[in-house]
C-alpha cells in the first residue's frame, strides 16, 4: 500500500485525534506531539510494507507504544540520576558539617569522591550519560541502547572510551586506578590490561 501526499495528509487528519488521545494517556501532553510525529514519519518510511489501513493503524499504535516506553524509561533514568546527585550533595554537605567530629578518613573519602566526580564530569555528554546509566544505575547495555536509540555495540564503545579516559585521568591516584580496574573486571568481565 502506498500513499500519495494528499492521501497521507487525509489519513493523518483522520487518525491524529485518536492517536493523540492514546499518546497523551501514555506519556502526557508534553511528549505526545513528538511521539506522534515520529510515528507518522515511520509510517511514511514503511508504507510499502503496509497491506491495508488496518495494518497502518496497528503499526501506528505499536510505534507510539514503543516510543512511549522509551520516553518513560528515559524519564526514570533522568529522575534516578537527579535523585542520586541530590543524595551525593546531601552526603557531601554532611561530611563538611562543622558539628561533626573531625575524622580524617571522612575527608579522604570526600577527596576521593570529588576526584572521581570531577573525572566523570570531564567525559563527553553522551559518554558520561551512558557511563552513569551503566555504573551508577547498573543498567544493562541493551536497555541503555534502547533508551539512547543506539546499538549495543555503540554503548560498549562509549563505556570502553569512558573507562580508558578515567584510567588515564586517575593514573596519578594509584588507589583509584586499582579500584577502577577492580570495578571493570567485576562488572564488565574485562581485563584491566585492555587499557594498556
Amino acid at each position: 500500500m502506498e500513499f500519495s501526499e494528499a492521501q497521507f495528509r487525509k489519513y493523518f487528519r483522520q487518525m491524529y485525534p485518536q492517536l493523540a488521545f492514546y499518546a497523551v494517556r501514555l506519556v502526557g501532553a508534553d511528549d505526545a506531539d513528538d511521539i506522534l510525529q515520529e510515528a507518522f514519519i515511520e509510517l511514511w518510511n514503511h508504507q510499502q510494507q503496509m497491506e491495508s489501513e488496518n495494518h497502518c493503524k496497528s503499526f501506528l499504535y505499536r510505534v507510539i507504544y514503543t516510543r512511549a516506553l522509551n520516553v518513560i524509561k528515559h524519564r526514570k533514568v533522568t529522575q534516578d540520576y537527579s535523585a542520586a546527585v541530590k543524595d551525593v550533595e546531601i552526603k557531601r554537605l554532611g561530611y563538611y558539617d562543622p558539628a561533626d567530629s573531625y575524622d580524617p578518613s571522612h575527608l579522604e573519602d570526600v577527596d576521593l569522591h570529588a576526584i572521581i566526580d570531577a573525572a566523570i564530569n570531564e567525559l563527553p555528554d553522551k559518554g558520561r550519560q551512558i557511563f552513569i546509566m551503566s555504573y551508577v544505575h547498573g543498567m544493562p547495555n541493551k536497555d541503555i541502547a534502547n533508551i539512547m536509540g543506539i546499538s549495543v555495540r555503540t554503548v560498549e564503545v562509549h563505556i570502553y572510551r569512558a573507562l580508558k579516559f578515567l584510567r588515564s585521568r586517575l593514573a596519578n591516584q594509584p588507589l583509584l586506578t586499582f579500584f577502577l580496574c577492580y570495578v571493570v573486571s567485576c562488572l564488565c568481565g574485562y581485563s584491566c590490561n585492555m587499557f594498556s
